[in-house]
């Protein structure tokens, strides 16, 4: 038996209304910096943050070196 694959993605988020992302994107990632620097680079709670920036934000970003893991 096949394991069946949900997708998901960042919850919608009324402070970026329009089609350009961008601003999501770095929003997300800051707030993934911030938890982690509250709660520790171990933290599981900052996993959501992490998930919401690299599903927003382009391939090209989170692989580069501004934006690591």
């Amino acid at each position: 038996m096949e394991e069946e694959i949900e997708l998901k993605t960042a919850p919608a988020d009324f402070r970026f209304p329009t089609t350009n992302q961008t601003r999501h994107c770095f929003t997300r990632y800051i707030e993934f910096h911030r938890c982690t620097t509250a709660k520790g680079e171990e933290s599981n709670d900052c996993e959501r943050f992490a998930k919401y920036y690299r599903a927003l934000c382009p391939g090209e970003w989170v692989g580069s070196f501004c934006f690591g893991p």
